[in-house]
């Protein structure tokens, strides 16, 4: 089921499905609902789900003058707020990620729990495996030929407004994010990062944002790219509901977290 919520900074298409506690699917830059393709139905089985699409992208409209991954989570704290209106998981995928920790960082009553799955947190330069494909991400690119179709059949400006929109994402990719690991350390939601074993993302950096996150937990899929919840979506299922599910993580012999805990 689909409908509009009227945030305060942009006119947001969401869709709900099933019960159970809230969670959040925050999905990747140039996508749409759609990409979270059979993880919806068995999230949705034991969660109510929650599927908002960020301004400029899906069913929801582009805004005046650039976009940031800030105003993102403006938009989703605004969300969780008005339409949710309760603490929920946190799950996001890529731009979606960004944003599910930019929100973690600024609003901790309003998560519970996170799942960042292909995630940065400094711009493209420092964290690609290869910062010059966005060179190659023109707007009539056969690289991007799959999101200008998915935009094209169901945004509000139609086709015509893709070249826009296209450069906005593009733009926001070479200098944004910006977070430290500073930021990071403030992160109290108990959280998963995620990333396919030939990500966009380098393994360093992720490695990085797992180290930053007090407490958090890491999981790298192999034989994935950056499309791992398309690639591996039983897997990727497992180990998110595993995540929301287990509480404080115990293991058997303890080295980060047992350095953690006695810090603490």
């Amino acid at each position: 089921m689909g409908d509009y919520a009227d945030l305060p900074g942009a006119r947001t298409w969401y869709e709900t499905e099933g019960v159970g506690d809230p969670l959040v699917l925050l999905h990747g830059g140039f996508c749409t609902n759609d990409t979270w393709g059979t993880l919806r139905a068995g999230m949705a089985a034991v969660c109510h789900l929650f599927l908002p699409e960020r301004r400029a992208h899906g069913h929801t409209p582009d805004v005046a003058g650039p976009l940031s991954y800030q105003d993102m989570a403006d938009d989703t704290v605004a969300f969780l707020e008005t339409v949710v209106g309760e603490p929920a998981h946190l799950v996001g995928w890529s731009d979606g990620g960004v944003v599910a920790l930019l929100v973690a960082i600024a609003r901790p009553d309003l998560v519970r729990e996170a799942v960042v799955i292909g995630a940065n947190f400094r711009p493209s330069s420092e964290c690609f495996v290869k910062p010059a494909m966005l060179d190659a991400m023109t707007p009539d690119s056969a690289d991007l030929a799959f999101f200008r179709e998915m935009y094209a059949a169901v945004a509000p400006e139609g086709a015509g407004h893709w070249p826009v929109v296209a450069a906005k994402v593009t733009d926001m990719w070479r200098t944004q994010p910006t977070l430290t690991t500073g930021d990071l350390a403030r992160i109290e939601a108990p959280t998963l990062v995620m990333a396919g074993d030939d990500d966009m993302m380098t393994l360093e950096h992720t490695t990085a944002l797992y180290r930053a996150i007090p407490g958090s937990q890491l999981a790298v899929v192999p034989g994935a790219s950056h499309l791992v919840p398309l690639e591996k979506p039983a897997l990727v299922d497992r180990l998110i509901m595993d995540h929301l599910a287990q509480g404080e993580t115990e293991t058997m012999l303890p080295i980060r977290r047992a350095q953690a805990s006695t810090a603490a």
